[in-house]
Parts: C-alpha cells; structure tokens; sequence
C-alpha cells in the first residue's frame, strides 16, 4: 500500500493534525509506504510549479489519499481548495469529452486511487445537514471527487465529518478516532488481498 497524506490545517495542536493525521500515520505503521503532503509547512509563493509537480507525482504513485481538512466557511482550508486547483488539473486528474458544440463532461484519470476524507466542524450536525443541506461534502464529492476520481457511491461513504470538534467531550473525540483507525485497517487488510 503506497498512501499519501495530505494534511491542511496550520496548527499543530488541532485535531484535525494532532488527532487525525497522528492516528493514520500510527495506524498505517510500518505496513505501507507513507508520503506526507503538510500543506500548512509549504511554502505557497507564487510560483509554485516545482512543489505542484511533487504533488502530481505522489498522487500518480500513491494507490491511497487520505485527506485531512477542517471546515472553514463551509468549504475546506484554502491551501487544500490550491491543492485541488492546482493539482487536479484538467489533463492531468480528468479531461473533458465532447458531447456536442456547447456541452461535454469531465472523464476522470485518477479513477484507480482509494480516497478517504476527513473534516472536521465546529457547528453541529443538525444545521449543516438540514438547514445547509450537506453543502460541505456535496460540493467536495460532487463538485471535486467526481471529476477527478469518478462517480463512485464508495468516495460519498469514505468522506467522514466529526461535528462540534471544539466543543465534544474527550470521549466522543476517541469515538472520531476509533472511526479513523477502523476505515484504515480496512483499507490496510484490502491492500493486502
């Protein structure tokens, strides 16, 4: 198993880094190659073609993604929203094919990678799911994943959101956690097969 990281979030205490990213990478162990993309420790001048480049070539390599984001007004971290926009670029993770003069739609290339997404809130669910309509992980699978890596019902079920992160107990953070390390010793036990 070849997996790639890549973790956007600036604080290094966070959950999202502190939590999540550390649970993947312990759980992961010694039993899969581990590429880290630290979003936050980069450098994002323009230009910034070279460090692009090296992100194109660990998702060409890696068969895993695993990205870790929390949500800030309803969308993920801006150098994750660069890295889709700068990475998954056309002719690269998909291509347009032509329906007729006006119309045509995207044919996604990195089909093979297993995706898995992690995002944490500070509002609770209720809101988000009812009142906004899902709008984090409907634009984010809708309008990213399946461009890039297809329509797949699997890449709706591996984007995972933990709500109300700031305000849960200890306990229910664990109960994130214990989520975190099922999906990737799933993901360890079918890379083996």
């Amino acid at each position: 198993m070849k997996a790639l990281i890549v973790i956007s979030h600036p604080d290094q205490s966070s959950f999202c880094y502190n939590g999540i990213f550390k649970e993947i990478i312990k759980t992961l162990g010694e039993d899969a190659e581990v590429k880290i993309a630290d979003l936050y420790s980069e450098k994002f001048a323009r230009p910034n073609d070279a460090l692009m480049a090296r992100y194109k070539e660990w998702v060409t390599w890696c068969t895993h993604i695993y990205f870790i984001s929390p949500v800030w007004w309803f969308r993920c971290t801006p150098r994750l929203e660069i890295f889709f926009d700068e990475v998954f670029t056309p002719g690269f993770a998909y291509e347009f094919k032509s329906v007729s003069k006006l119309y045509g739609f995207p044919v996604p290339k990195l089909k093979d990678k297993i995706v898995r997404t992690y995002v944490t809130h500070g509002a609770p669910a209720l809101p988000v799911l009812t009142i906004y309509a899902n709008s984090v992980k409907l634009r984010l699978v809708m309008g990213v994943y399946t461009f890039v890596f297809g329509w797949k019902y699997s890449i709706w079920r591996r984007t995972k959101q933990f709500w109300s992160v700031p305000f849960v107990s200890h306990d229910k953070r664990l109960k994130y956690l214990k989520t975190v390390r099922k999906d990737i010793i799933k993901d360890l036990k079918q890379a083996k097969n």
